[in-house]
């Protein structure tokens, strides 16, 4: 029987590797993999539909289910996660020293929706009392014009949202000061340059996240692993077999930073770094599968639907693929 032929588009990650230089291979499958970068990525899988497998925006897909317009169904296998306390830049010279400083301010975002701010939205509601229709928004591209977002929203009245002007951007209008505030996961060329006109508002962002975990739990997810809906429904068997290579790439990329003999990774206290990790978060820190993730997974569908980028509250079961929801045992 012919192998099932399949274009796989993911992120250059450790954890895909093994998967994307045939190290692991996905059985029955014939595999063509593509990597690239995010922002292309999602415009391409979400618009276009392009990939038989990809990483997926999280936050994106929940629309799209919500929507019922996902030409992906998610398996729990989660590329990309991320402490969001370092995504968060302000003016310094707007007495913005606390989270609760931002109440009432002009506040620019990439989208939204992205799963990144969702996160930001998230620990600042939560953990500080500061809620979403508390600031005003501005959305469009960080350092391109004309940027916009892949999936229509309909948001609450009290969230008030304006598209930048289709020439401006959001990094130019912090420097000029049309802005007070960045929510970006992608650092703003200002601050890259040390403008002393930009700062983080946590700049100890790694303490911060450290407390924000040892409180918490969570561990936030960034983007999924979609694989299209079509090929799932014709293929029973793929959703588990794609979900068991991804489990055995990961876990040989883990191994390998753990072999601390000679250094893969050019930072010299690399071995410092997974001992105080694995002290925090355990030995495996980037856990797949839906249940050692069902925390961090409730509060993602909490704060979709509370800050109104879904309709309603999602529920876990219903966005992954059935057949990935439990693992067998030996």
């Amino acid at each position: 029987m012919a192998k099932l032929p399949l274009v796989v588009a993911c992120g250059d990650y450790d954890r895909v590797q093994a998967l994307a230089n045939g190290q692991v291979e996905i059985p029955g499958c014939e595999v063509n993999f593509l990597t690239m970068g995010p922002e292309e990525l999602f415009f391409r899988a979400f618009r276009g539909g392009e990939f038989d497998v990809c990483e997926i925006s999280f936050s994106t897909y929940l629309i799209s289910c919500d929507k019922g317009a996902s030409p992906y169904i998610a398996i729990p296998v989660f590329p990309s996660r991320m402490f969001r306390h370092s995504a968060i830049y302000v003016r310094s010279d707007r007495s913005i020293n606390a989270p609760h400083d931002l109440k009432g301010k002009r506040v620019g975002v990439p989208e939204y929706q992205m799963t990144a701010a969702l996160w930001v939205r998230g620990l600042l509601e939560d953990e500080y009392n500061v809620s979403p229709a508390d600031f005003v928004w501005y959305s469009g591209g960080l350092h391109e014009p004309s940027r916009k977002d892949k999936v229509k929203l309909t948001l609450p009245a009290s969230i008030s949202i304006h598209p930048i002007g289709p020439e401006e951007m959001l990094d130019d209008m912090l420097v000029t000061g049309d802005l007070d505030a960045l929510i970006t996961p992608r650092v703003p060329n200002s601050f890259a340059r040390g403008n002393p006109l930009v700062r983080r508002l946590f700049p100890e962002y790694r303490e911060a996240s450290k407390a924000y975990y040892r409180k918490t739990g969570l561990y936030p997810i960034m983007h999924g692993l979609g694989i299209r809906r079509t090929l799932v429904e014709e293929n029973p068997w793929l959703a588990s077999s794609v979900m068991d290579a991804f489990e055995r790439a990961k876990q040989i990329a883990l191994e390998r930073l753990r072999d601390c003999t000679a250094l893969r990774v050019s930072l010299p206290f690399l071995d410092a770094e997974i001992d105080e990790t694995v002290a925090l978060m355990g030995t495996d820190p980037w856990p797949y599968g839906l249940e050692p993730n069902r925390k961090t997974l409730e509060a993602t569908l909490d704060y979709a639907y509370r800050h109104g980028t879904t309709s309603r509250r999602l529920g876990v079961e219903e966005i992954f693929a059935p057949t990935t929801l439990e693992r067998f045992k030996i």
